[in-house]
Parts: structure tokens; C-alpha cells; sequence
């Protein structure tokens, strides 16, 4: 599906003076980054549209499925019949849906009209059984009950705190919900605080967390975040002004259903450190919270596996 979607990106900004394009995304820079709470689309205009697709699509699409992978690796017997996104845009989350399952009908949901007609345009051929809906996202939205999944992706960041709650409130509608938001101290505590909503709503956290209890990080002193490997196209690298043929997007998210699904014993939360015969993981765990291993050569096949390990991996 990464492939299918640099396809679609690919001439998306022709036409489109470099000026225009750039302003559009330094704007665009801020208000992902949640520094914008705003009651009014951040989506514009055709030309913030291009701009935002060209500029985070591929980065939102990959943190997005490292998310769902990540949840569906404790349901692997499960899959959506049916799919919200919720403030989805250009549809980002809903081609990672689709890179994770099959035969799913996705609806969605954005306030922004441009953004809802490139993203249609874009997914034409490759996602047909997709509706694109307008929507005001904030108070008053609701999903249709019996939803199999919600996906919510850099989104409650540019809301209010009435409206964040109201979108992840009307998500619990749904049988799992997964939110996704910039991997900054900010973007942590708004996912802290979904979290809180989504466990008080009754359903369980399944991901990354090994447990639905009280985060053990302290706020301000650290923030639980993963990072996604993003391969750039050279649309990718004229748009964000790099010359690196990849980057890595940082991103914190929970997962939360009401399926019957357990979490992994532990998760790895920061990326192994390797030593000259021993690998130290930082993991949550579901006994003792945070806390450091080590893994030795005369752990055999365990030692292995540590060696392969990666940030963001189930660790047993």
C-alpha cells in the first residue's frame, strides 16, 4: 500500500508555485504539532490540501499502520467490517486500515471539503469502497454504534479541550479505537488523557500499554513515544526542504477495545541498546511497570531475539 500511495502522491503539487507550497506547509508544520487548538478547519484551500498531503501523508500513513499492526498482532484472528475515520482529511489512516485488512467499507469523517475531494481523488483506483463525508468534528458528532474500529490521527491536537473530549467520547461507540498523535511531550499527554476517557468508557487498552491501569511515566519527566521509519520520494524531499532518502516519525498512540484480546506481557519503550555481548531493554511491563533488562549471550535464544528487537515490539 505504500507503493499504491506514492503513486497517487506522485505530481500532486505540479502547478503549485514552490512559495505557496512552502507556506502552506510551514502553517501546516504548527498546527499538526497541536500549538493551534482552533474550532475552524486547519485544511483550507486546494493549495493546504496538496501541501499536506505531499507533506504528511507518507509520515502519517506509517505511523498509523505501526499502530494498527501493533494492535492487530493481539487480535490476529480479527478484522474490521467496518471502518471511521474521524477529522481523516486526506485519508492517510484509512489506506494504513487498508494496508493492515481487507474487505472493510471505511467512512471518512473531516470538516474540510477540499481535503475530503483530494483525498477521494487520490484513493479513485486504488480504495473504492470508501465514503467521504463532511463533518464538523467536535461536539455533537456521533459513530454509528457497532462500529468495528475508529481510527483518530493527528487530529486532537488542532481541537479544543471540550472538542477533544466530545471526538474521543463519540469514538467509544466503537468495538476498538485507536488514537494516534504527534510523539512530543504534548502529543503524550493528549494521548494520556484520551486513554483515561477510553478506559473509563469500558473498554480495555490492548496497546502499547501491557495493562489498562494508571500510565506509570511521571509528566514532565519523561513521555511514551515509537518511532516509524518513513521512506521519502523525491516529492517527499522537495516538499520538506531534506535530503535524506528516509526520516523517522515520532509518534504516540493507544489502542483500546472491547474485544476479547490480551496485551503483550511487556513492551519495548525506547530503542534496545546494544553492547558487546548484552542487549539492555527498556520496557513497561505488566508487574513492574517501567523498568530496565538485560539480556546476556547465556540467554541463548532469548539473546536473539533481543538482538532483533525493535523500539516498539512485544517483549515476552
Amino acid at each position: 500500500m505504500h507503493e499504491e500511495l506514492r503513486a497517487a502522491l506522485a505530481g500532486l503539487l505540479d502547478g503549485l508555485p514552490p512559495k505557496q507550497a512552502a507556506q502552506a506547509v510551514d502553517r501546516l508544520i504548527a498546527n499538526y504539532r497541536g500549538r493551534t487548538p482552533t474550532d475552524a478547519p486547519v485544511l483550507r484551500d486546494r493549495a493546504d490540501v496538496a501541501a499536506y498531503a505531499a507533506y504528511r501523508m507518507p509520515a502519517t500513513f506509517e505511523a498509523v499502520r505501526a499502530a494498527l499492526t501493533a494492535f492487530a498482532a493481539r487480535v490476529p484472528d480479527w478484522s474490521p467490517a467496518t471502518h471511521v475515520d474521524i477529522g481523516g482529511g486526506t485519508g492517510a489512516a484509512t489506506w494504513a486500515t487498508a494496508a493492515i485488512w481487507e474487505g472493510h467499507h471505511s467512512t471518512v469523517l473531516d470538516w474540510a471539503q477540499p481535503a475530503l475531494d483530494l483525498g477521494r481523488e487520490l484513493a479513485a483506483t486504488i480504495l473504492p469502497d470508501v465514503t467521504w463525508q463532511r463533518q464538523t468534528i467536535g461536539e455533537g458528532l456521533t459513530v454509528p454504534a457497532g462500529t468495528d474500529l475508529v481510527t483518530v490521527s493527528y487530529v486532537l491536537g488542532e481541537l479544543r479541550p471540550e472538542d477533544r473530549r466530545a471526538v474521543v467520547a463519540a469514538a467509544t461507540a466503537a468495538r476498538t479505537v485507536v488514537l494516534i498523535e504527534p510523539g512530543t511531550p504534548d502529543g503524550y499527554l493528549r494521548i494520556r488523557e484520551a486513554r483515561t476517557q477510553l478506559t473509563e468508557a469500558g473498554l480495555r487498552i490492548v496497546a502499547p500499554c501491557p495493562h489498562s491501569d494508571t500510565c506509570p511515566i511521571v509528566p514532565g519527566e519523561d513521555w511514551c513515544h515509537f518511532s516509524a521509519r518513513v521512506n521519502r520520494s523525491s516529492l517527499h524531499r522537495q516538499v520538506k526542504g531534506g535530503s535524506l532518502p528516509y526520516e523517522d516519525e515520532k509518534f504516540s498512540y493507544v489502542a483500546a477495545t472491547t474485544l476479547d484480546a490480551t496485551p503483550a506481557a511487556a513492551r519495548i519503550i525506547r530503542k534496545p541498546q546494544l553492547r558487546k555481548g548484552q542487549v539492555l531493554l527498556d520496557l513497561c511491563t505488566t508487574d513492574e511497570n517501567l523498568q530496565r533488562t538485560t539480556v546476556t549471550k547465556r540467554h541463548g535464544a532469548h539473546y536473539r531475539a533481543a538482538r532483533d528487537a525493535a523500539w516498539g515490539d512485544d517483549w515476552s
